[in-house]
């Protein structure tokens, strides 16, 4: 067939498709298609709001904060900083200064998780900004080692209230089908703090010593706080750039979500406390922390073989953080979409509690001991979102920010008895070995102990239907 008979061919075949019955159904098809285009353009301009205005703000207060409590992990080594010398301290006060911090911070979580839902997490982290400034600034202006420690005892009290206030917050706005990834991209905070924050901080204890470093990056929350005062509000019937369709619907959720999670008879608050898988929480909780500050505290003993910069120590600490963010990303997408919990936090406790351990069994092989490293430090942030989303998924509302303080003030001693134990055993056998598998080892428990967590309820939410 030539081309001019090709062309009249195809020409009919238009014609004769036009004229057929079937065009006007091949027109609804494409209606069709419009119409789903234009209802999917407008899901997906309601849902980035929440996202945008919401995660962002609270990721930043919180890397703040991070930043305040761990910028000490550089400015405890010896080798880039002079905070040990100038302060008179060895190993154990090392341990005891980072992990002080957490003798603090139980004081006044549970607290806070009742004040943020019975009055409000909004003003509530204001407070907190204010009074952890204050005490971040205090830590650089300290001339002895007890002032250093008050300092850093105080700066976590202030904080206290912060973690659990925020949760609450994030369960206002974000339904069950959500809440992992919401926890995720909010605590997200606390590698990037690391990884971002690290070259700096280092790059300022080298230029101006670790007094300037802590005063400037302990005025953060100051510059914050109007910030986080005219973006956030706790609900969304509060918010006036969210629009009244998805408040209604947002709250519709949220409040059956509630109630399907409210015991047939009633029970009393301290009953509710007093539930088994709350102190099996409370456990793999500071079983978490011990092995995230341990490791974190003396994380660059390791490095010291080594003949780097100070700024050159910053990017080797921050590289296993920049690498947790990815998995913490990962793991909470896949839990959302599995709407599975214990397992993922299982399974990055093993991997990081087996990376662990090889890493100081090959610790005379360099770059390998510190490829696991790499691997070894994400666990415990990679489970944060999936373990998180347990209590808001199977508490009821005016129950979980109270079991959230409680838990995260009980485990949280884990980040004042990792460093130490870290501080103590290594002072006592003169390498990181002992107490690093030691570590592991409570991480391969925390796995365990984790199918011992109830199993959340799998709801229809807005982010689902989506």
């Amino acid at each position: 067939m030539g081309s001019l008979g090709k062309f009249s061919f195809y020409k009919s075949l238009f014609i004769q498709l036009v004229k057929n019955p079937l065009s006007a159904w091949m027109k609804k098809i494409l209606r069709c298609i419009a119409d789903k285009k234009t209802e999917l353009a407008s899901i997906r301009f309601m849902i980035p709001q929440r996202w945008l205005r919401v995660i962002p703000v609270a990721l930043i207060m919180y890397t703040i904060s991070y930043v305040d409590r761990t910028n000490v992990s550089l400015a405890l080594d010896p080798k880039i900083s002079s905070l040990m010398r100038d302060l008179q301290m060895d190993d154990r006060m090392k341990g005891q200064a980072a992990g002080i911090f957490f003798l603090g911070y139980v004081l006044l979580q549970m607290l806070g998780g009742y004040l943020a839902g019975k009055w409000s997490a909004r003003k509530l982290v204001s407070l907190c900004l204010i009074f952890w400034g204050a005490c971040a600034v205090g830590c650089g202006l300290a001339k002895t080692f007890h002032q250093f420690e008050l300092a850093r005892f105080l700066l976590g009290a202030a904080e206290s209230s912060v973690f659990p206030a925020t949760v609450v917050l994030l369960a206002h706005w974000f339904p069950s089908a959500e809440r992992a990834r919401a926890n995720a991209l909010w605590n997200l905070c606390q590698p990037l703090a690391v990884a971002a924050s690290a070259p700096f901080t280092g790059w300022l204890l080298g230029a101006y010593g670790w007094q300037t470093m802590l005063i400037l990056e302990g005025a953060l929350p100051f510059v914050w706080l109007p910030v986080w005062w005219f973006f956030i509000r706790d609900h969304p019937r509060e918010a006036k750039w969210i629009s009244v369709d998805e408040q209604k619907h947002l709250e519709t959720t949220l409040d059956r979500e509630a109630a399907e999670l409210e015991p047939a008879k009633k029970i009393s608050f301290w009953k509710r406390l007093a539930r088994p898988e709350i102190l099996v929480m409370i456990v793999i909780n500071f079983l978490h922390n011990s092995a995230a500050y341990g490791c974190m505290t003396f994380f660059t003993e390791g490095l010291k073989s080594r003949n780097f910069s100070a700024v050159q120590y910053g990017f080797l600490f921050a590289a296993p953080y920049a690498l947790t963010a990815v998995i913490m990303v990962l793991n909470s997408w896949h839990s959302d979409k599995t709407r599975e919990r214990r397992g993922h936090v299982a399974l990055v406790y093993i991997i990081s509690g087996v990376s662990l351990i090889l890493s100081v069994l090959l610790r005379e092989h360099f770059w390998l001991s510190y490829a696991l490293l790499c691997f070894a430090i994400p666990g415990p942030f990679a489970a944060l979102a999936p373990f998180w989303a347990i209590p808001t998924e199977t508490l009821p509302r005016n129950v979980f920010g109270p079991v959230i303080g409680l838990v995260n003030a009980l485990g949280n001693t884990g980040g004042f008895a990792g460093p130490y134990i870290v501080g103590w055993l290594k002072t006592e056998y003169h390498s990181v070995a002992i107490p690093f598998t030691a570590l592991g080892l409570g991480l391969l428990l925390a796995a365990a102990l984790a199918f011992l967590l109830p199993k959340s309820a799998a709801t229809n939410s807005v982010g689902h239907e989506a």
